[in-house]
């Protein structure tokens, strides 16, 4: 089942991130449906997500916009991607893989004029054959410009869209991570940053998001929200750092840092007393307190428990009596 998404179209020029924000004077593409499941993963409004059976067909709308002020002539094609050092990295063009082997692009040529857009479907069709496992690959739009006059020097734009297929028999596997300690540090600018290192505890690949507060800090100061580095993709079982850059005028501490953390549908929160090292270089890794989104569950374990005994307690009184 298909539920048609509304986002922002995704624009750049060169070889771009394929979430890249709106430029004007560029092409660009936007995911225009995905699986019911995944109507409130704001992620799989920007990517093509999913988790399919050997032997499934789908089918993805997208279109590409032309915001230039010249008509465009676009290549479409698949090329293959992977996922390593906190990074979703593309293969040069030309290479492929197992996974754009399997889709299929209705038109493959587009002629776009100047602040026009043209749709495009995607066929995903998966062998009865595929083993099981996640897959990662980019759906791109292409416009290579003419060599200059010497004839080496090609200017290549394209924008792309994010494939994470993973194939299997049952359930999707969970998606989950950890925040593993959070530090102090000071670039060689004199920026100060909080640094933490993120476990993926999952069975998918991750992209990471979120924010940082800092509070109870010199003079009772409080800072914040600043938002953590983009771009941060987590391989499945792999643990990379996740960067947030601060106020230069900040004191050097001591902070409680309190950090919140989400990749689609999942978030996580942890919070420690960092402090900023007066010269470049990183502080102490500090173990952050429980992730209260945790509790609950805690609770309630513990709360039934008290209820069984309880019940308990009380029906032996009775019978005595």
């Amino acid at each position: 089942m298909l539920v048609i998404l509304h986002g922002p179209a995704a624009m750049a020029s060169g070889v771009a991130e394929p979430a890249a924000a709106t430029s004007p004077g560029s092409i660009g593409i936007q995911l225009l449906e995905g699986p019911a499941s995944r109507v409130n993963d704001p992620r799989a409004h920007t990517y093509i997500i999913d988790f399919l059976a050997p032997g499934t067909v789908i089918h993805r709308k997208f279109q590409v916009t032309n915001t230039s002020q010249t008509t465009q002539d676009l290549r479409l094609y698949t090329g293959p991607a992977t996922i390593a050092n906190g990074s979703f990295l593309f293969a040069p063009d030309g290479a492929t893989n197992e996974l754009t082997s399997w889709v299929g692009l209705d038109p493959a040529d587009i002629h776009i004029p100047a602040g026009a857009h043209v749709p495009v479907e995607a066929t995903i069709t998966v062998p009865p054959t595929a083993s099981s496992g996640e897959r990662y690959a980019v759906i791109w739009a292409q416009d290579a410009s003419p060599a200059d006059q010497t004839g080496t020097i090609h200017m290549i734009n394209r924008v792309g869209l994010r494939i994470y297929l993973d194939i299997g028999a049952g359930g999707e596997p969970p998606s989950d991570f950890q925040i593993e300690d959070l530090a102090g540090a000071r670039t060689a600018n004199g920026t100060p940053e909080v640094l933490a290192d993120v476990r993926n505890t999952g069975g998918r690949a991750l992209d990471m998001t979120g924010s940082l507060s800092l509070s109870g800090g010199p003079g009772s100061l409080n800072a914040g929200p600043f938002p953590a580095n983009l771009g941060t993709t987590l391989g499945i079982k792999d643990t990379e750092r996740v960067t947030v850059p601060l106020d230069k005028r900040l004191p050097d501490g001591p902070w409680t840092a309190h950090l919140t953390l989400s990749s689609g549908l999942v978030q996580h929160d942890a919070t420690a007393t960092v402090t900023f090292p007066d010269a470049v270089g990183t502080g102490p890794r500090i173990k952050p307190q429980a992730d209260m989104s945790d509790l609950p569950w805690t609770l309630g374990l513990g709360g039934g428990l008290i209820l069984v005994v309880l019940a308990a307690v009380l029906g032996y009184r009775r019978f005595r009596r």
